[in-house]
């Protein structure tokens, strides 16, 4: 059977019966143990669109760690934390995993943590982020994972929402160049929130020791010694494992809830259908605990699979150089990376010949995945171009917590196409709609949305605000979960995403997608990322603006690089987008995630006043692209 049938086949067989398909792959042969096996697949009378394993129950931390013990395989390795911000290589194998996990959680059940309680884990990049995680998990608690370094107001408002009753932290975490103290930070959010934890366990740094409170504070290492260890607590397979929370509309943030059953059985299919890896393989997500990304693949889904995965504290550049993620792929003998975008971009603008990465034995390397944000296609074709090995861009989010489209390694990989994020994986069956939610013909841009109902371990709700959820993600079009990303399915299945809906934007009364501009100005090989953003005119409603960051060692003319870039929107795309303008600026506004700030870019083209989002990396990138938005516009 060709890839592209045996894709074909499975997505078929899940149309046929979904619960029959994911029956299969909760079996204890598949690799998940139940302490109470579902009888009851799928049940859509129960929550907000059904729930998944409604009558099961398990432990996740016993799945991802216990039950590779009791099979012998302690003495394989589960953790390589390294840091080049410290100099640092650890590896743990799934004996010492476990050991340290349980005596963490025995050191929170003795202060009062148990089922259902939440403990909020403000940490660096570290293994006893994944430690804290887990030791969470195994007594039927429920972590919520802020990102390290977050502002003291946005900590405080998670507090306020999840009411922990212990945070697990650390004294410092570490940037290139500098030391960000997280103490103080910590502090400040609980004198803000009206709720206060009883108990802060903290991760003592040589970088920043900190000061502690008396009657509250601990050192996490000190209390983790002195527990008795806790045995794995059995909870229903309902029941809450996360909270991550994500920025609001309104101001207050979203918790993006996920439960036990159906995000074991969801992640542990995931590793082996959506990247082909099995059990001791090396695998790392090159990402932060702090994101969606972080708890489905550094954490979660390669220890569900009994892989070994990479923890890694640094930067794609500058710690100490561009070769880095090829030198720990080396080191490690990763099997496959798993990236966002703009860490190869920021390498390829770096490093454009890949001087640094040919330094590297990468035999062991199979496969780079990107996901996080759309991927331009010429980044994909680089990477290829040098790697010599397949580049696969998928697309899933926060909410849906895995893949949504993909290319599927363990069903032999299909053709992939640059600037799609391929086709849809077993269980999203996803449409294209326009305003009135009717669907569009194949080809053309409307709204994505998935149809209900989500598969196992997408969001079943929001955290204590079903009717928030309704609102959010139900509401705009009925019997559909909205993505609020644009795109479009072609003739063959592949589905690409251009941008987030508010990207979409109305020249002339042309819907035209600031996605697909972004990925012509990308293709030229002074490029080294951008964005596009549509800003008002009085004449045409929007005309799109250029924003591009060149490669190193580029010194042409800004203007001479503007009428070329003007020049391949208008071949590429036409008159109609009425692209007229690019600015050169030394580096884009991002999230810490890596996500660019268009929305923000856009407010503030337009006047229009806009807080500045607390995930973004550097504020001062914002005053500097004013200057050049406001020198842009006439």
């Amino acid at each position: 059977m060709s890839e592209a049938s045996q894709y074909d086949a499975t997505h078929a067989r899940w149309r046929r019966d979904p619960e029959a398909y994911w029956a299969d792959w909760a079996e204890a042969a598949r690799g998940i143990d139940w302490d109470r096996a579902p009888q009851r697949i799928f049940d859509a009378s129960m929550g907000v669109y059904g729930r998944w394993f409604p009558d099961a129950a398990l432990n996740t931390c016993h799945n991802a760690v216990d039950r590779h013990v009791a099979a012998g395989r302690g003495q394989q390795i589960a953790i390589i934390y390294d840091s080049p911000m410290t100099g640092q290589v650890q590896r743990i194998t799934y004996a010492e995993l476990q050991n340290r996990v349980a005596k963490l959680a025995g050191a929170l059940a003795a202060r009062g943590v148990g089922k259902g309680d939440r403990v909020v884990i403000y940490m660096p990049m570290v293994p006893e982020a994944a430690i804290a995680m887990l030791a969470t998990a195994r007594l039927g608690a429920v972590h919520s994972v802020v990102f390290g370094g977050f502002a003291a107001a946005e900590l405080a408002s998670r507090i306020a929402d999840a009411k922990p009753k212990a945070i697990i932290s650390a004294s410092c975490g570490l940037e290139p160049g500098r030391v960000v103290k997280y103490k103080p930070l910590i502090d400040e959010a609980i004198a803000l929130s009206p709720h206060k934890p009883s108990s802060v366990l903290i991760l003592q740094r040589p970088q920043a020791p900190c000061e502690m409170i008396a009657g509250r504070d601990e050192d996490l290492l000190v209390a983790e010694a002195a527990a008795t260890p806790a045995a794995c607590v059995s909870v229903a397979a309902t029941d809450p494992l996360y909270i991550l929370y994500t920025s609001g509309t309104t101001g207050q943030p979203k918790g993006i809830l996920r439960d036990n059953g159906g995000h074991a059985v969801a992640l542990h299919h995931s590793m082996e259908l959506v990247y082909g890896m099995k059990p001791g393989d090396v695998y790392w997500a090159a990402s932060d605990v702090g994101w969606v990304v972080g708890h489905s693949y550094i954490v979660y889904a390669p220890l569900l699979a009994g892989c070994t995965t990479v923890l890694f504290e640094g930067k794609p550049v500058g710690t100490p150089d561009p070769g880095t993620f090829w030198r720990v792929c080396a080191d490690h003998g990763v099997k496959l990376l798993f990236t966002a975008p703009t860490a190869i971009r920021a390498i390829k603008k770096e490093d454009p010949e890949g001087v640094f990465l040919k330094k590297y034995d990468l035999s062991k390397l199979e496969a780079l995945y990107l996901a996080g944000e759309r991927c331009d296609p010429d980044t994909i074709i680089w990477s290829e171009r040098l790697l010599q090995k397949p580049v696969i861009d998928h697309w899933w989010q926060t909410e849906t917590g895995w893949t949504i489209t993909g290319n599927f390694r363990g069903l032999g990989l299909f053709p992939t196409r640059a600037g799609s994020g391929g086709k849809p994986a077993p269980g999203y069956d996803v449409v294209v709609l326009d305003e009135a939610g009717q669907p569009v013909p194949r080809g053309q841009i409307g709204s994505l949305a998935v149809k209900l109902p989500l598969p196992p371990s997408a969001l079943p709700t929001l955290y204590n605000a079903d009717e928030r959820f309704k609102e959010a993600y139900l509401s705009h079009f009925a019997g559909y979960y909205s993505t609020a990303d644009a795109g479009m399915i072609d003739a063959e299945g592949y589905v690409s995403v251009m941008s987030r809906t508010d990207d979409i934007i109305n020249v002339a009364g042309h819907r035209l997608s600031t996605g697909a501009m972004e990925e012509v100005l990308a293709a030229h090989p002074d490029v080294a990322e951008c964005a596009v953003v549509g800003v008002r005119d009085t004449l045409k409603g929007q005309v799109p603006l250029g924003l591009v960051v060149v490669k190193s060692g580029v010194n042409k003319p800004e203007d001479t690089l503007a009428r070329e870039l003007i020049g391949l929107v208008r071949e590429k795309i036409g008159p109609v987008a009425a692209f007229k303008d690019a600015k050169v600026v030394a580096r884009l506004p991002k999230t810490r995630s890596g996500k660019i700030l268009r929305a923000t870019m856009r407010k503030i083209a337009d006047a229009e006043p806009y807080t500045v989002p607390p995930t973004i990396d550097d504020p001062a990138i914002l005053d500097e692209i004013a200057i050049v938005l406001k020198g842009a516009m006439r």
